[in-house]
């Protein structure tokens, strides 16, 4: 008899047993039997509860990981993908103040601004948590099905503005307390001395704050994708449940 034939049987038996004193567990074993069937796969064996909270537990380990990573000191810039350049205004003063021998006044405000975002990405972790708590049944349902990077793209969109809201304070407060607006405006004091120089304008902060909040969104698409994939990345049973082989 077909494995299939059988889980009909099964599903009839537990109509039969319904009105039995064991029925709960004919149907508990009906269920079983007929999940075990070929074509009953793993997702259509989760509710909608299970994929919001393994959802919602990707995001939160996730979140942690890449805002322990980035927030440590080295974090935006000794990392290749994450690292904040000058913006392309002062990447200009930065080659003309080469040619005068004072490029390096340039280096160090870079470094500053890198230090900001450093000291800025922890305060991600509240807005993630926020959003989570927001993400209705439906919209985990339409996630869960989606690309690799669906959850974190449903998060950037709903979240890019609050996460700019609370970095540009803390970026501002970052550049000030690191010494970076002190640098920048004498670097734009040294290159306005020069003779014959476009006038150039800078907005630091808006700047680091743009560059950190893409970084964000960019690493927390790596993250969600290892734990839909690899096993090692699904640390908690939750995250084992709905995303697990």
């Amino acid at each position: 008899m077909g494995s299939f034939l059988r889980g009909i049987l099964c599903a009839g038996m537990i109509v039969l047993w319904s009105t039995g004193a064991w029925a709960e567990g004919w149907l508990q074993r009906g269920l079983e039997v007929f999940r075990e069937q070929p074509g009953v796969s793993r997702a259509d064996q989760l509710s909608d509860q299970d994929i919001a909270l393994g959802l919602k537990e990707a995001l939160k380990v996730g979140s942690e990981n890449v805002v322990n990573y980035l927030g440590r000191e080295g974090g935006f810039y000794l990392d290749p993908r994450a690292h904040i350049s000058l913006p392309d205004g002062l990447q200009q003063v930065q080659h003309i103040m080469n040619r005068a021998g004072m490029g390096r006044m340039l280096d160090d405000l870079e470094l500053r601004m890198n230090r900001a975002a450093e000291d800025a990405a922890p305060g991600a972790g509240q807005i993630f948590a926020d959003a989570a708590s927001e993400m209705t049944l439906e919209d985990a349902r339409g996630i869960f099905y989606g690309p690799d990077d669906s959850a974190t793209r449903y998060f950037q969109a709903r979240m890019s503005d609050p996460l700019s809201s609370e970095f540009t304070p803390a970026v501002r407060q970052s550049l000030a307390e690191s010494g970076a607006v002190q640098a920048y405006q004498e670097v734009m004091a040294r290159y306005n001395e020069l003779s014959f120089v476009p006038e150039v304008r800078a907005d630091l902060t808006q700047h680091v704050v743009d560059h950190a909040i893409s970084a964000i969104f960019e690493y927390l698409a790596l993250e969600e994708a290892a734990i839909r994939n690899n096993p090692a990345k699904q640390t908690t049973d939750i995250l084992r449940r709905v995303f697990g082989r």
